[in-house]
């Protein structure tokens, strides 16, 4: 008896999971999970769904500066060695998304930590020639 469960089950699986994408497709919006505009709706506006765009994590980092070193003196490190970096004090640093610079601006503290304040924004013609 327990195989013909088990084979009840199985069919009822195989008929559940035969439906048309249709079907699937009208579970994921249900399920508010259809983010992406169909082909229907690209085809009249043209754009993308902006709640797509929203829903994609980027990181961000904030560049101090930057420096080159041998492998000998890296090695060299230790406790209370000092790396000079590029950039001097007082000049603005860099804002990067995804590694890529959109601006600059001040350290700030913010509730005991840190923070960046922005005196300049990349025009974003500037930021697509170095994608």
């Amino acid at each position: 008896m327990a195989d013909n469960e088990i084979e009840e089950a199985t069919e009822d699986k195989d008929k559940s999971d035969s439906g048309s994408p249709d079907d699937n497709l009208e579970k994921d919006e249900v399920n508010g999970e259809n983010l992406v505009a169909t082909n229907e709706e690209e085809d009249q506006n043209g754009k993308i769904n902006p709640e797509v765009l929203q829903g994609i994590p980027v990181t961000i980092s904030v560049e101090v500066g930057k420096t080159s070193l041998k492998i000998r003196d890296l090695l060299r490190l230790s406790q209370g060695s000092v790396v000079e970096l590029d950039r001097l004090a007082g000049e603005p640093l860099d804002l990067l998304v995804n590694n890529t610079v959109v601006a600059q601006g001040e350290i700030v503290l913010v509730n005991d930590r840190y923070g960046i304040r922005l005196t300049r924004v990349v025009p974003a013609a500037e930021r697509m020639k170095t994608i």
